[in-house]
């Protein structure tokens, strides 16, 4: 059975919330084991994440960038990247703000190098956006308009409460995509 952790920082709850979401849409394709984790939980121990076949990275964004709690463990990384010890794993990400934009897409793109630099094989966010299918913007799957990795508002309010519907359906579209990407990875690289 092939497994992924998704790994997340979180204050509020709010990337928390996403990460759930992501999870519930990897469920839904069924046959792959799923594991939440907080970067706290992994900062001292971040070699767990060797036993995973893909790793999904979340974290809010925080003026233009990752959070310094994920960027600590991003850093504790650095014994496993000598080690080059997640080379041909996949590898997803996702970031939350309170605007629409937020300046999200810094955050994707250094999620994204970082995965690079551990030799992962990236996997974006091939939804397209529904509210040029007509469906209300508020409901719309990627309505942010992100294919690097995903992104997700959230209003100022409890996690439950502060997401749009069209947010927490990307969120599990996302999953369900990452999940049968996995799923089809045969995992061949070159060495």
């Amino acid at each position: 059975m092939k497994s992924i952790a998704i790994i997340y920082h979180s204050r509020q709850g709010h990337t928390q919330f996403i990460a759930q979401q992501i999870q519930r849409g990897i469920a839904q394709v069924g046959q792959i084991k799923t594991d939440l984790f907080s970067a706290e939980q992994l900062m001292s121990q971040p070699e767990l994440l060797c036993h995973y076949d893909g790793l999904i990275w979340g974290s809010p964004t925080y003026l233009g960038g990752v959070s310094g709690a994920f960027k600590q463990l991003m850093d504790a990384t650095g014994p496993l990247w000598k080690k080059q010890a997640f080379k041909g794993k996949l590898a997803a990400g996702f970031t939350v703000s309170s605007l629409p934009a937020g300046d999200k897409q810094s955050t994707l793109i250094s999620l994204f190098t970082f995965s690079m630099q551990h030799g992962m094989i990236w996997v974006g966010n091939p939804i397209l956006p529904e509210q040029h299918q007509g469906v209300p913007y508020t409901q719309a799957a990627n309505r942010l308009g992100s294919w690097t990795g995903l992104m997700a508002q959230a209003e100022h309010a409890s996690a439950a409460d502060a997401f749009d519907f069209g947010d927490i359906k990307t969120a599990q579209l996302f999953g369900q995509n990452f999940a049968f990407s996995l799923s089809a990875y045969q995992g061949v690289m070159i060495t």
